[in-house]
């Protein structure tokens, strides 16, 4: 289709557009690392905002690499390990699958965890042949203290999404739930004390970002048809 017939094109055709589009058939996977389950917790939000804005939604986790040791070391990573056995680990079908995907991680050094990115690094095959072109993606992170590397990590993460001719739906300052949150424009981001107790109140935002990735999913979506 021509870019005049797109802009001069018949309203009845867009209406017919409209009519076949359903939110029901976009996809959202929602994938997450956590050791102690706060990016599960973001990650659950995720998705219940996804599907409150129409979307079908899957919480996917990926695989843990730490070894056993490690984990029992930390009760509260043990005991958080023990009880999300039954998740669905993320795979690349899940990624062919979905419109959209949304990211949570925590941040290790301003960086994204190893688990996090041996995940994406197993990518290349769906890159090569051009299966994440205009996936929209959006991420969210947490660290131990205000200033830990949210931001650092949520901008790692996009640096891949670049390579995979993505399309990033960072939630900037669209709504004021993000100033309540803590501001970040990147995506959202929590302080969790030691106490593993979350320091900001950011599930609104969280729904937010996950409504407004949804809403731009849907834009490209519809763009492609």
């Amino acid at each position: 289709m021509s870019i005049f017939s797109k802009l001069f094109g018949k309203k009845e055709e867009n209406n017919n557009k409209e009519e076949r589009f359903s939110m029901s058939e976009l996809n959202v996977a929602v994938i997450y690392y956590s050791s102690t389950g706060s990016n599960y917790q973001l990650a659950k939000w995720a998705k219940e905002g996804a599907e409150a804005a129409g979307a079908n939604a899957k919480l996917l986790k990926v695989q843990e690499l730490a070894p056993m040791g490690a984990i029992e070391s930390n009760p509260a990573w043990k005991e958080h390990y023990e009880a999300t056995k039954d998740v669905q680990e993320a795979s690349m079908d899940d990624l062919e699958w979905a419109d959209a995907v949304i990211f949570s991680m925590p941040t290790r050094f301003g960086n994204l965890p190893s688990q996090m990115k041996q995940f994406l690094d197993t990518t290349g095959g769906l890159w090569a042949n051009g299966k994440l072109v205009n996936k929209v993606v959006s991420g969210m992170s947490s660290a131990s203290n205000a200033h830990g590397g949210q931001e650092a990590t949520i901008l790692a993460l996009y640096n891949t999404m670049h390579h995979w001719g993505a399309i990033i739906a960072s939630p900037g300052y669209s709504d004021p739930v993000q100033f309540a949150a803590g501001g970040n424009p990147y995506g959202v981001s929590v302080t969790v004390g030691q106490d593993g107790v979350m320091q900001e109140n950011v599930e609104d935002a969280v729904k937010h970002q996950a409504k407004r990735t949804v809403d731009v999913a849907t834009w490209v979506k519809k763009g492609q048809e």
